[in-house]
């Protein structure tokens, strides 16, 4: 079955994020390319541009968070954009306390995680990057009582 991996533009603070994100969930960095690794006379890089990143991954569990930062000359990444959610579905209450707190730390909370009318165990916010997430953890999918 097909994976799908969370892809996430910043406005040249990717490296900050993801270096929070690791701190969240544990783990080392799969990949961080900068832009002036790929500097090349057919791609130059602008000085102000080489240190941002290009590419950089961050494997959690079987998937992995990935990100990049939107060079100036392609515009701003709207940052309070709120089409889509990353969503984590947690192996315990305990994990998803965890993430939810950790993630959130120095954002806003939309609402808080608890127990919710739909039987799982849920939360949502918007971390301090702008980005908004999902905590959830549900017995049913766990094959728990």
């Amino acid at each position: 079955m097909a994976t799908i991996n969370p892809y996430i533009n910043f406005n040249g603070n990717a490296e900050e994020a993801f270096t929070f994100y690791k701190s969240v969930f544990g783990g080392e960095f799969a990949k961080i390319t900068r832009f002036k690794d790929l500097s090349s006379p057919e791609f130059p890089v602008a000085e102000k541009e080489a240190n941002k990143i290009m590419h950089i991954a961050l494997p959690i569990g079987k998937n992995i968070l990935m990100a990049n930062d939107v060079p100036e000359s392609m515009g701003q990444v709207s940052e309070n954009e709120n089409r889509s959610k990353i969503s984590i579905s947690a192996e315990s209450k305990e994990e998803a306390d965890k993430l939810f707190n950790g993630l959130s730390a120095g954002g806003q909370i939309e609402c808080q995680i608890g127990d919710s009318p739909w039987g799982s165990y849920f939360g949502m916010f918007r971390d301090k990057y702008g980005i908004e997430w999902t905590v959830d953890f549900d017995l049913k999918y766990k094959g728990q009582k």
